[in-house]
């Protein structure tokens, strides 16, 4: 069963009983921060974000999908599910059937959790033989095999429950467990047939070890076990709910290859949840993977590899990074790994405590990649528009008046002032310039309010508007003060933010005040940004940066894991600019550090173990991904949860919180020389589609566009396009665009060949921190051209790129009369060979 993390400090070394245990998600303890969106007495499935052709049950939670199998004409999806209510808690087995894998009949709870257990995820089968006793040949069970935990001791157990009625009713097995090795973290048996052997073969996760054991049994009641997998991979999270089965590689019976999936929690390709999966043999008792891991990264220029005393002319702030290089591993510190020589960059100074910056002199960009290993903490930049970051030396085009503000922006703490922190950059407002004796004003040039959001950091007095002599920010609108925020009578800065999405379009000015002579009276503040993302107190970044134009282009992050691995910032773009490398640790919580190594000049990227892993989905939402057995046809059908740990308690939706993909065919295609795990929608999607409506061909060119027309607006939709690359740096589709620049952006970059969605302007977005963003996926154009198959519903995009081989589901959370279809360009043209949209039926009946 797929769960969520607790973050703990570094120095506490994490077992996955407290940091992942399927007991106790994070995610479960999210409160909601958006407003649940329908009101309660909605006719069911017609809420603002109900899905209308993916499985939700009518009411409460539900995650991972459970004991998919065939069975008399029917699919089975079984699935977490709370009957409590909408936040993950008691977990038990919700039951639905399908004739064809879109209509879906929600049935009464399968299997319950009771007061002593709950019952976490795993699989089921169809006993045909009667091997277990549990029915008759000419009545075969139907045996579900579960992870038992026991609400107690929190050990996790496999157990058996039997149904003789085709899964209408269950009785749980009076000899449970059937394999306990009294681990809390041992969890998601995915149970088979193995027809060589004629017995069962298990496949179940040590979820904390990163490890998948396979057992082999006669009678699913006493189990041998056979062999261990793992590490190996992605390994940045917990491995839960594996699933192991052969396909036939480009059609050919004769080469068939086994595919180990192994669900990740957190560390996946986009963050958080994820599906990865591995190719290679499985002969009965062991699985070797193809790819046995190893690594060599590209050759180089090294500029900076922290093998000195010092930083030599890297600039630090704050007192997180130290006064040079640790060597390794620091007080109280988890064990550090990864980095390269003697010497790292490590701000876990006097433990997380610590923030502070450092920053490399400028540099004129002159090669294609910069590679360099990072760690450390998982709180990435939050991308926006700086208005102002104060680093430049001067105030640039800011105009100051009085005498507070001197002649360019302070470097730090000031002379006789208490020490000032949580700054960024190497420059600041300072107002504290002759003391607090200064007064004057600095205001900003006049920009557009384009963003949902300013975002900045202040500190200092606290004086607010209105009171006799102020220290405050201040937004200005027609020239009047708008908003307005003040310090807390301290020196550190501290992050706060504007919510300005009722100012739309309109021009304005940032002005920083300080009127007041006396106590506290000043006022610091930095890096202010527009951004679609508000900037959230306790939750500051610890990350790598590359700057350019004083914006951050690139950034990497942590993966809360004190291994460093290696990363790398596309720096094509940039060739001629000057830019600077900012290492930035403004984080003082759980894992409130970034460690980086051996930055690098080259020729190619190097890759990161995430990078180098094959993933199912490259999306945010598609997790715990296991498939049918027994489909007809030898056909393999799988299936994943629409959802992510980091934000999955917080989505806002009632009276239901959970949705599953769309099932997909998979297949292993041979691509690019390299057999990979390929899906497409199942064939039944078509079904529900009415009313086409066809593009005119054409080019486009740096522009957005109607695709079509009225006739193609919609909330459910299924579009295919094909287009002939051309010159655009970056083309493809926007859907559920709408009012307030809604949009969410289905494109290809030609510069990286990657196909990607952004859903930072997809409607709502704000109720977790990591779910606006961009995702991206490889996929090379195949004879100039790219094909694109994107599945619209009321909550979700899932974009299948070429034959399958690039996939990215995320979901999308928009205004209901956000319906637009568009086609664009940018930076040149693109010409559209055809482009066909059908509205989708719902599914419910």
């Amino acid at each position: 069963m797929s769960s969520g993390r607790v973050p703990r400090p570094a120095r506490v070394r994490m077992t996955a009983a407290v940091a992942a245990v399927c007991a106790l998600p994070a995610a479960a303890l999210l409160t909601p921060l958006a407003p649940q969106a329908t009101a309660a007495d909605a006719p069911p499935y017609s809420e603002t974000y109900r899905p209308q052709f993916h499985f939700t049950p009518e009411k409460n939670w539900m995650n991972d999908p459970n004991g998919l199998v065939y069975y008399k004409g029917e699919y089975h999806l079984f699935y977490q599910y709370n009957p409590s209510g909408d936040a993950w808690g008691d977990m038990s087995w919700g039951h639905a059937v399908s004739t064809d894998l879109v209509r879906w009949t929600e049935l009464p709870l399968a299997l319950s959790h009771d007061d002593k257990e709950m019952v976490f995820s795993g699989s089921a089968v169809v006993d045909t033989d009667n091997t277990t006793g549990f029915g008759t040949r000419e009545n075969p069970p139907m045996v579900a095999v579960y992870t038992r935990h026991d609400k107690t001791t929190g050990v996790q157990s496999q157990a058996l429950a039997y149904s003789t009625d085709r899964g209408r009713t269950w009785t749980k097995y009076q000899g449970n467990p059937v394999i306990d090795i009294g681990s809390r973290d041992f969890r998601d048996p995915k149970v088979q047939w193995y027809a060589p052997t004629r017995s069962w073969l298990m496949t179940v996760s040590l979820s904390a070890e990163h490890k998948v054991r396979f057992y082999s049994s006669k009678n699913l009641k006493d189990w041998t076990r056979l062999s261990e997998f793992g590490p190996v991979g992605a390994t940045g999270g917990v491995w839960e709910c594996p699933d192991l089965f052969p396909l036939a590689v480009d059609g050919d019976a004769n080469n068939v290859k086994w595919v180990l999936v192994v669900n990740l929690n957190p560390g996946g390709i986009a963050g958080g949840s994820a599906a990865q999966y591995f190719v290679g043999d499985f002969d009965g008792t062991k699985f070797t993977p193809d790819d046995d891991g190893t690594y060599t990264p590209p050759a180089g220029t090294v500029v900076q590899d922290f093998e000195g005393a010092g930083f030599g002319s890297w600039t630090a702030t704050g007192t997180a990074f130290g006064p040079g290089p640790a060597g390794g591993t620091l007080d109280g510190q988890q064990t550090v790994t990864g980095f390269d020589g003697e010497g790292l960059a490590n701000s876990f100074h006097s433990g997380d405590a610590t923030t502070g910056t450092l920053t490399s002199p400028p540099f004129t960009v002159d090669s294609p990649y910069l590679n360099f290993k990072v760690g450390g903490g998982r709180h990435p930049h939050q991308p926006g528009k700086i208005l102002a970051d104060f680093d430049g030396g001067t105030y640039g085009d800011w105009t100051a008046t009085g005498d507070a503000f001197g002649p360019a922006p302070a470097t730090g703490t000031l002379p006789g002032q208490q020490q000032v922190s949580g700054f960024q950059g190497g420059g600041l407002v300072n107002t504290f310039l002759n003391g607090d004796a200064g007064t004057g004003t600095l205001t900003s040039p006049e920009f557009t309010l384009d963003k949902r959001y300013v975002n900045f950091l202040i500190g200092g007095g606290n004086h607010p508007v209105g009171s006799a002599a102020p220290t405050v920010l201040e937004l200005l609108v027609d020239g009047q003060v708008v908003r307005s925020a003040t310090g807390k009578d301290a020196e550190a800065l501290e992050a706060a933010f504007w919510d300005v999405r009722d100012l739309a379009g309109k021009k304005a000015r940032i002005r920083v005040v300080d009127a007041n002579t006396g106590g506290w009276g000043h006022i610091n503040a930095d890096q202010i940004t527009l951004s679609d993302t508000r900037a959230r107190p306790g939750s500051q970044e610890t990350s790598v940066n590359l700057i350019v134009d004083g914006q951050v282009v690139r950034s990497a992050t942590g993966t809360d894991n004190e291994k460093l691995d290696w990363a790398s910032f596309d720096l094509r773009p940039y060739r001629g600019k000057e830019a600077r490398i900012q290492l930035v640790d403004m984080n003082t919580g759980g894992w409130g550090h970034i460690l980086a190594d051996r930055f690098t000049a080259a020729d190619s990227p190097a890759l990161s173990a995430l990078r180098r892993a094959h993933w199912a989905d490259h999306g945010q939402d598609y997790y715990a991904a296991v498939s049918w057995e027994d489909a007809p046809d030898g056909k393999r059908y799988m299936i994943g949860w629409m959802s992510n740990w980091d934000y999955a308690g917080a989505v806002p939706t009632s009276p239901w919180r959970g949705a599953q993909s769309i099932p997909r065919q998979m297949a292993l295609r041979t691509v690019d020389g390299r057999v990979r795990l390929t899906s497409e929608p199942v064939s039944s999607v078509k079904s529900l589609r009415t009313a086409p409506a066809t593009a005119t061909p054409g080019t486009v060119t740096n522009t957005s566009k109607a695709l079509i027309g009225p006739a193609a607006d919609g909330k459910a939709l299924d579009i295919e396009a094909t287009f002939s690359v051309k010159d655009a740096a970056r083309f493809g589709l926007k859907v559920r665009t709408g009012a307030g620049g809604e949009e969410t952006v289905i494109g290809y970059d030609t510069t990286t060949q990657e196909l990607y969605v952004d859903r930072t302007r997809s409607g709502a977005v704000d109720f977790g921190s990591t779910f606006p963003g961009v995702q991206a996926a490889p996929l090379k154009a195949v004879n100039g051209k790219v094909k694109l198959r994107v599945l619209v519903d009321w909550s979700s995009v899932e974009v299948f790129g070429g034959a399958g081989e690039a996939v990215i589901t995320d979901q999308i959370f928009p205004d209901p009369a956000s319906q637009g279809v568009q086609v664009f360009a940018e930076n040149g043209s693109v010409k559209l060979d055809k482009a066909t949209v059908w509205h989708l039926d719902s599914s419910h009946d």
